[in-house]
């Protein structure tokens, strides 16, 4: 696998913070409360975490389609910029997969306009008929003419999946941000998507934002995987070393209800608390099931009480928001 290892990472967010407005009056929701990340040219780094924990939401900032609250995003060490003409541009080099291939074509657009839509709105003065052609059999879609005049409910879940990843592709872009990018798809056809985004990466150079709520997806086709629990960060590091000898209490909940794992499940307590009433302390202590446990009695106050410092945004070893973990108990 790639490593971005010392060079300047392609995209970087510092401090960043998206809060929404409460309403009549509640306190603000903070959806993205202080992260940090980094994603290497040629990387593909894995966003995980339970539904609500905010990575969406910090998905669609790096993308500058949420302005963020506070911090930074960088993209080829320049900052991003909320100008019309200036997201215009970046929207060319870096672009958004959706999880639900079928929401997001249109059902009235053949294929090939599907794909050519991103070139008329960029002005693209190229051959147009061979731009779209090479994206589809990039995509996977060969002979890609055969394709051009179907529609989208003519095709197959997959097939639908590779015409929107066409639709990225040929705008040649340098990052993709896949959000849940197999979610809706067969699991037959899972690993066709997950292999085409690994080829991606090899014959174009390209580095990838993965957001899943599936950790098995994240072994399969991460380099790096950051763990987000209530709007930050909690644990981060190569793939093999968080996913093989996680450290936080959260990422080994997640890991314990794959199938391939090993004793019995952690159910986790109660739902995640809501973002405008984050916890005091550890952001995880109301649902720990180590502090539940009494395990980690020697450090619970301060579990309760304080606060962690947002994880480094690039780490290439595993960083864990945890006292516990920082006690030297994991």
């Amino acid at each position: 696998m790639s490593s971005s290892g010392p060079l300047r990472p392609l995209l970087s967010a510092k401090g960043l913070r998206v809060e929404f407005p409460g309403r009549r009056g509640a306190p603000a929701a903070r959806a993205v409360d202080g992260v940090d990340l980094d994603i290497g040219a040629g990387e593909i780094v894995a966003l995980v975490g339970e539904s609500g924990c905010g990575k969406t939401t910090l998905a669609r900032s790096l993308l500058g389609l949420v302005r963020p609250s506070g911090g930074t995003v960088r993209f080829a060490g320049e900052p991003l910029s909320y100008t019309g003409k200036a997201l215009r541009a970046y929207r060319k080099r870096a672009q958004l997969v959706l999880q639900d291939p079928s929401g997001s074509l249109n059902p009235r657009h053949t294929v090939y306009d599907a794909v050519a839509e991103g070139l008329r709105i960029h002005g693209y003065a190229g051959d147009e008929r061979a731009a779209v052609a090479e994206a589809l059999a990039r995509a996977g879609l060969r002979p890609p003419e055969r394709f051009f005049l179907r529609y989208p409910h003519e095709l197959s879940g997959g097939q639908r999946q590779r015409v929107v990843i066409a639709g990225a592709l040929v705008l040649a872009p340098e990052l993709i941000v896949a959000d849940e990018p197999v979610a809706s798809l067969d699991a037959s056809v899972r690993g066709e998507i997950l292999a085409l985004l690994l080829r991606l990466r090899d014959e174009l150079g390209l580095s990838a934002l993965v957001v899943t709520h599936d950790l098995g997806l994240a072994w399969n086709i991460a380099d790096r995987v950051a763990v987000m629990y209530l709007g930050r960060i909690v644990e981060t590091g190569p793939v093999e070393s968080v996913l093989t000898s996680p450290r936080h209490p959260y990422t080994r909940a997640l890991l314990s209800v794959l199938p391939e794992s090993e004793g019995d499940p952690v159910v986790l307590t109660g739902e995640p608390p809501d973002p405008a009433r984050i916890p005091s302390g550890c952001r995880f202590h109301v649902r720990c099931p180590v502090l539940a446990s009494g395990e980690a009695a020697g450090v619970a106050e301060r579990c309760r009480t304080e606060d962690l410092p947002v994880l480094a945004a690039g780490a290439d070893r595993v960083e864990a928001a945890c006292h516990w973990a920082r006690a030297g108990r994991v």
